[in-house]
């Protein structure tokens, strides 16, 4: 019985082994070593220049090592004590300036690549926005447009003709965040009461995948980054989409007495419930600031900050009881009943 677990697992492993590059090539990558942002480009440079050094310190001193080990072992006819050397200027000066000059080199090369990152002066043209972390989800303004989103950060392709670098301001409202997204730059602490700041240019459109990279509570795992990068022409297509208002909701016969489960019964219910005390919906009394912007919630493509995909089912799941998909999200079981679930997803479905 043992073994034929173990055959097969040993198949699954391989079929995992074979399957591997396409699958890597057919979803998003978040290795750091496959640079697509200016940043991201200058600091993985830097990377390899210090471990080449390191490298090369490491296979000179084994090589001496090795070599010392060897020549200088101890033999059978050796009886003599061998002769003691009580220091060597040459040696002393050896190792004192060549390690002062790789420091020099190391410091030298690391300060070109801050200063080249942290001074690069800012385009007229550049597109804003502030990144907020929260436990644990990701609240994102744009100042130039007017919107507000969450978890899923839209931005312009950075390079090209057409391109237009994106000036991220980012923060924190409760604890330590940190803002990664391995192919378009380095780690960003996210701080309460302080703003850092960083810049990406994205070579070509696509989706990249991110994470906190600072463990922020129990659902920091969850704590997903994605940032489309979209075309010039999709990117104003979505801002536009942003900016529209929740359309008004035909009001249906039963929605006076709560039966029926339809968009407008269940925006009747959203809003008599602690819903929109947390939460936002322009247009509407939901007016909250604790929770994520709602207005275009069926424009996003996962939900609970990329935990799940954004489906009906699992919409209606997460509002039922968030602690199934996400312990400690913060989000609390509103404990209505089942029709009245099923009324308040139908709701959210229209907000496009």
């Amino acid at each position: 019985m043992k073994s034929s677990v173990f055959i097969r697992r040993l198949k699954l492993a391989a079929t995992a082994l074979v399957l591997w590059p396409v699958t890597a090539a057919a979803s998003p990558s978040t290795s750091i070593f496959s640079t697509l942002s200016t940043p991201a480009r200058e600091v993985n440079g830097l990377a390899f220049f210090v471990l080449g050094i390191t490298a090369a310190i490491f296979v000179a001193v084994s090589a001496l090592l090795i070599y010392a080990l060897i020549k200088f072992r101890a033999r059978p006819e050796d009886t003599a004590e061998p002769a003691q050397v009580f220091g060597s200027m040459q040696i002393e000066i050896s190792w004192t300036i060549i390690p002062i000059l790789i420091v020099t080199v190391l410091f030298l090369g690391t300060a070109r690549v801050l200063f080249s990152v942290q001074d690069a002066p800012k385009p007229a043209s550049a597109l804003d926005v502030t990144a907020v972390g929260h436990q644990f989800w990701w609240e994102y303004h744009y100042p130039q447009y007017n919107i507000t989103a969450a978890n899923e950060l839209h931005i312009p392709v950075g390079q090209g003709a057409t391109g237009r670098v994106t000036y991220l301001k980012l923060t924190s409202a409760d604890v330590i965040h940190s803002f990664w997204i391995p192919q378009l730059g380095g780690k960003t602490d996210m701080l309460p009461n302080r703003v850092n700041e960083m810049w990406i240019d994205p070579a070509k459109p696509g989706l990249y995948l991110g994470q906190c990279g600072q463990f922020c509570g129990t659902q920091h795992a969850k704590m997903l980054l994605r940032v489309s990068v979209d075309t010039p022409e999709q990117f104003a297509a979505w801002v536009a989409g942003q900016q529209k208002s929740v359309a008004p909701l035909a009001v249906s016969a039963a929605t006076s007495t709560n039966d029926a489960v339809d968009a407008p019964t269940g925006q009747k219910v959203f809003e008599q419930q602690a819903c929109i005390n947390c939460h936002t919906v322009s247009g509407t009394v939901a007016n909250g600031r604790f929770g994520p912007d709602l207005t275009h919630l069926m424009s996003r493509a996962t939900l609970a900050a990329g935990a799940m995909n954004n489906t009906p089912e699992n919409l209606k799941g997460w509002i039922t009881n968030p602690d199934d998909y996400k312990t400690g999200s913060l989000m609390p079981a509103m404990h209505l009943t089942g029709k009245q679930y099923a009324q308040i997803t139908a709701y959210l479905q229209t907000l496009k």
